[in-house]
């Protein structure tokens, strides 16, 4: 990784990388409160206050609050064309567990209405256990008074950074994940991928550490495995469904091969909900470079916009190079 100036490792890595460019431009970084991430920047008579690294005056205050709620961001993309999972919304557990037969045997996404970092959310491949089913709506519902259950998408996610109506980085995540050597048991390989000086904790580090928890534990008990089977060599095993960066998730960088077409839907999606910082995360089927729009419906499908996206995945992505995104954020500032 390359080095940052010390003396600012208690901040939240997007937030270092953009003092340090804000420094190198001469510009005064006053750190207002150091738990909340959030700088004022100042510079011949020009100020912005500035809150973990994306959170400025240039989105307005509603744009935000349309993102975290991912019932509103669905029906704005809907109506602007933008492809996005069916499903349905439950404002109480009951209702949502009366459905049951309704989503058997499908692949299904069940998630708050308003989260972020993928809290609260389960992917079921092939829905048949009630019991499943419930624990999932439950732990739904834990982190909101709504949830939503929509299809599950298949194809590969990848994280789109869209400032000021450029996209400036594209990433392909994957899940937790280890690879067997034939000697190392799962929590072993573990541990020793949590080495890596790239892995942290609490977005101090490119990488989160991976967990060894409940969640992991349970979906290596659906594979058959837990935390001490020894997996064959080359074998590649999954803690986790979902591939976010918060949950120690792997990134790729992706931004010189994605099709421009997949980026200008990113920028419409952005604009649509009259951001200027957004992530866009997507799954796209089949070929990133040259994509078969005879059927675009079923080339891609937009599942999320994240209001306060992290610069430092796309600066030290675990495979790739530095897309110096904090840079963008200075030029939408106007420094």
């Amino acid at each position: 990784m390359e080095l940052l100036k010390p003396g600012f490792e208690d901040l939240e890595l997007s937030t270092r990388i953009l003092i340090q460019e804000a420094e190198s431009r001469g510009i005064r970084v006053d750190i207002l409160d150091r738990k909340d991430n959030f700088l004022q920047l100042s510079k011949g008579g020009k100020s912005e206050f500035i809150k973990q690294a994306t959170r400025t005056s240039m989105d307005n205050y509603i744009a935000p609050l349309i993102m975290e709620n991912k019932l509103i961001t669905k029906k704005i993309l809907a109506e602007s064309n933008i492809n996005v999972p069916r499903g349905e919304t439950f404002d109480d557990f009951d209702t949502a567990l009366a459905a049951f037969d309704e989503f058997r045997g499908r692949a299904i996404v069940i998630k708050p209405k308003s989260t972020n970092f993928g809290i609260g959310i389960t992917m079921i491949r092939n829905l048949q256990s009630e019991q499943e089913y419930q624990s999932a709506i439950e732990e739904g519902f834990e982190f909101d008074r709504s949830i939503i259950v929509e299809d599950l998408v298949e194809g590969k996610e990848y994280r789109f950074l869209v400032i000021d109506d450029r996209v400036v980085g594209v990433l392909h995540r994957v899940a937790a994940n280890v690879v067997g050597d034939g000697e190392k048991s799962i929590r072993e390989l573990v541990e020793k991928k949590n080495r890596d000086p790239l892995r942290g904790v609490g977005y101090k580090k490119p990488l989160e550490q991976i967990r060894l928890g409940n969640t992991e534990s349970c979906y290596l008990l659906q594979q058959g495995k837990d935390f001490n089977t020894v997996p064959a060599e080359g074998e590649q095993v999954f803690l986790r469904r979902n591939s976010n960066i918060s949950t120690g998730g792997d990134s790729i960088d992706y931004t010189d091969e994605m099709s421009d077409v997949y980026k200008a839907i990113a920028i419409k999606a952005t604009k649509a909900v009259g951001a200027k910082i957004s992530g866009v995360d997507m799954i796209i089927k089949g070929s990133i470079t040259s994509p078969d729009m005879n059927h675009p419906e079923e080339n891609y499908s937009l599942i999320e916009l994240n209001y306060n996206p992290a610069i430092h995945i796309h600066g030290f992505p675990y495979q790739g190079r530095n897309r110096h995104a904090e840079k963008h954020i200075l030029d939408l500032l106007g420094f």
